[in-house]
């Protein structure tokens, strides 16, 4: 009875379609969906956290108002997208999610050739950190060859207050998504050097937007300094920054000045990277 009911069973297994040889194979495409293709080719139109209105998506898609009407009100009701008072919508959390990696995983691929020459050029850690939601990771790393040496692990969530890619990130953003990071991590002292005073760090923000870098003088863990800038494409919101982390053993003025000079001009390049790909 057990090799009758084997058998049985594996007969009523369906055959297996691979999906992506009929998508390639001539004339593929009348397997797909249409109005599943529209609705991604919608969800495709949000890169990031910006709010588009309808003519905006509208003019993204190229897709008739009615039908477009239709289905974001659809992608709406389902918790995909999440509509405004002012009639924009943005993605919801579970798309957002999802895109934020995607983008995070472009943007660390594109970079990774200047983290490197970064690090060699001085021989120290380099690093690259990006904003996922309300938290910022280290998203890519590349240390010194110094036996003595500052390190950094991808997926290490920084705090916003008291490290350079920390505070080169939350500075640019929008005063309720600064709140928003700050409650989400704490203000937590790490060293006697940590800045706990919200009123002081915000003071901390301003002067990083204006000279466009940002220091941790031993305020995460003693003995390590750190220089970092954010990385700000034109007409685009600030995700990511990079930074150089050292000894104090290693610092001196000279040295100093000369990783500030390398980190923002590397913050540079790298934006101009973004902005093409953009």
């Amino acid at each position: 009875m057990e090799k009758v009911s084997a058998k049985i069973q594996r007969r009523r297994r369906p055959k297996r379609i691979s999906l992506k040889a009929l998508d390639q194979a001539e004339g593929g495409e009348q397997y797909h969906s249409r109005a599943i293709c529209r609705a991604l080719d919608i969800l495709d139109c949000f890169s990031d956290q910006s709010p588009l209105s309808l003519t905006e998506i509208g003019r993204l898609t190229k897709l008739p108002e009615s039908s477009l009407f239709r289905i974001l009100m659809t992608l709406e009701s389902r918790g995909y997208l999440v509509l405004a008072s002012d009639g924009c919508y943005t993605p919801a959390p579970k798309v957002l999610f999802g895109k934020l990696h995607e983008r995070a995983h472009k943007v660390r691929a594109l970079l990774r050739p200047y983290l490197e020459s970064l690090a060699g050029h001085l021989n120290e850690t380099a690093s690259l950190a990006f904003l996922f939601g309300d938290k910022i990771q280290v998203l890519d790393t590349v240390e010194s060859f110094h036996e003595i040496r500052i390190t950094n692990k991808p997926g290490r969530v920084v705090p916003p207050h008291c490290s350079s890619l920390g505070k080169s990130v939350a500075a640019f953003q929008e005063r309720e998504l600064i709140d928003q990071i700050l409650e989400s991590y704490g203000l937590t002292r790490r060293t006697q050097n940590t800045v706990v005073d919200r009123q002081a760090l915000f003071v901390e923000f301003e002067q990083i937007r204006s000279a466009g870098f940002a220091f941790d003088r031993e305020e995460t863990v003693i003995g390590g300094i750190c220089i970092g800038a954010p990385i700000v494409p034109t007409g685009a919101r600030v995700v990511c920054a990079i930074s150089v982390s050292t000894p104090t053993v290693r610092m001196t003025g000279e040295r100093e000045q000369e990783i500030i000079e390398a980190v923002v001009n590397s913050a540079r390049q790298t934006a101009l990277v973004l902005q093409a790909k953009k």
